[in-house]
C-alpha cells in the first residue's frame, strides 16, 4: 500500500493556533513539560506501586484485602504508563532529554517496550489517526469491529456485550504477543513499514521481558504459591489492561469521531494533518481536576493529538485556545462532559457497528 499523506492545501487554522499557544508560553516564560509538578506526582505514583507489590509478595494479607490491592495495583500500573510512560515517550515529562528517555523506559518496566511503542504510537498513531490499516490503535479484527472500513461478522453483534474480555487481556496480549511479533516480523502496522533494532535494543528487548517474568511471575510464585500468584497477575493484569483500553477507545472510538479513508487515485486525505487530529479524537472529563491528574490529561486528547510535545499539565489552558481557535474556523470539537458520558457513546458506537 503507498504511504498515505495529508492535503497540502492548508488553511491558517493551524498557523494561528500554533502562533496563540507560543505566545502563551513565551509571555508566562513557561517551559512546555511537565518540570516540577510531573516529577511529583510520577513520584507518589511509583512509591505507591512499590508499596502494593511489597505488601502483596511480601506481607500476603488476607484473600479479600489482596483482591483490592490487586485491583489497585492494576490501575497504579496504568497511571504510571499514563503519566510517566507517556509523557516520556513524547519527550514532554521534562527539559532533560535524560529524563525522557528514563521515563519512556518505564514502559518496559511494565513490561512493554518503549521502542516498539514510539514507533507505533508517535508515528503510526498520532500521524494517521483513525486511518484503516495504519492506525493499529483501531485493528482488533477479527475480534472487534471498531469502524465502517472493516469488514462485519456475525460475532460482532455481541462485542458490545464482550468487550471487557477483550480489553482485560489486551494488556498481557500486549506484553506477551504483540511484542514478540514486532519482534520477529518488524512490522508495527498492517501497511507500515518495516523496523529493525539495533543491538543495545536487542539487548533491552530481552533483559526486560525476562525481568517482567521474573518479577511480576516468578518472585510472587515463590512467595505465594502458584495458585495466588497467578490469580493475583491475573487480575491486575486484566485491570491495567481494562483502564488503559477504555480511556483510549473513549478518545477515539466514540460517536462523531471520523475514520476517513485516502483518496484511491492519490492515497491523499482531504483535510490537512491538524484538521484530521481534530476530526478523529474528542476530549471527556475536561472540567474534572481528579480525571486529569489520574489520567495524565489524556482526557484532554485533542490537545494533545495537536501539540503532542507539550505536557498535560498545559493542556487546561491550551484547551480554551484550541476551542476558540476551532469555532473561529468553523471545526467541530468533540467533547463529553464526563467519563460516563464518553463511555456510553463508545457503547452505543461498537453497538451500531456491529449490528448496521
Amino acid at each position: 500500500m503507498p504511504k498515505v499523506s495529508f492535503t497540502h492545501t492548508q488553511s491558517p487554522f493551524f498557523n494561528i493556533l500554533k502562533g496563540k499557544v507560543n505566545h502563551y508560553f513565551a509571555s508566562r516564560q513557561l517551559h512546555t513539560s511537565g518540570s516540577r509538578p510531573l516529577l511529583i506526582k510520577s513520584i507518589i505514583q511509583v512509591c505507591t506501586a512499590i508499596t502494593l507489590y511489597v505488601w502483596l509478595v511480601f506481607f500476603n494479607p488476607g484473600v479479600w484485602t489482596s483482591v483490592v490491592l490487586c485491583i489497585l495495583f492494576g490501575m497504579n500500573l496504568a497511571l504510571i504508563g499514563f503519566n510517566i510512560m507517556h509523557e516520556g515517550g513524547h519527550q514532554s515529562f521534562s527539559k532533560h532529554k535524560w529524563l525522557n528517555e528514563t521515563s519512556a523506559y518505564f514502559l518496559n518496566v511494565l513490561g512493554g517496550n518503549a521502542y516498539y511503542w514510539k514507533i507505533k504510537h508517535n508515528i503510526n498513531h498520532h500521524t494517521y489517526t483513525n486511518i484503516e490499516g495504519m492506525d493499529s490503535d483501531i485493528d482488533v479484527k477479527p475480534f472487534m469491529r471498531l469502524n465502517e472500513n472493516q469488514p462485519r461478522y456475525a460475532l460482532h453483534r455481541f462485542q458490545h456485550l464482550y468487550w471487557i474480555g477483550l480489553y482485560g487481556i489486551s494488556y498481557v496480549v500486549w506484553v506477551f504477543y504483540h511484542d514478540f511479533e514486532k519482534y520477529f516480523t518488524g512490522k508495527i502496522a498492517a501497511n507500515a513499514g518495516a523496523y529493525t533494532l539495533d543491538a543495545k535494543e536487542h539487548t533491552i528487548f530481552w533483559v526486560t521481558k525476562l525481568a517482567y517474568v521474573i518479577v511480576y511471575i516468578a518472585l510472587p510464585i515463590i512467595m505465594l504459591g502458584p495458585l495466588q500468584a497467578l490469580v493475583g497477575f491475573a487480575i491486575a493484569t486484566f485491570v491495567c489492561g481494562t483502564f488503559i483500553s477504555v480511556v483510549f477507545q473513549l478518545a477515539h472510538v466514540v460517536e462523531g469521531t471520523v475514520f476517513p479513508v485516502p483518496n484511491e487515485q492519490s492515497n491523499k486525505i482531504e483535510d490537512e494533518w491538524a484538521i484530521h487530529q481534530v476530526k478523529t479524537t474528542a476530549n471527556f472529563a475536561t472540567n474534572s481536576k481528579v480525571v486529569s491528574w489520574l489520567l495524565g490529561g489524556l482526557n484532554f486528547q485533542v490537545e494533545h493529538h495537536l501539540f503532542p510535545k507539550i505536557s498535560h499539565i498545559h493542556y487546561p489552558a491550551i484547551n480554551k485556545l484550541v476551542k476558540e481557535t476551532c469555532e473561529e474556523f468553523n471545526i467541530t470539537y468533540l467533547e463529553h462532559a464526563s467519563v460516563l458520558k464518553a463511555f456510553r457513546s463508545h457503547m452505543h458506537f461498537i453497538k451500531r457497528l456491529g449490528t448496521a
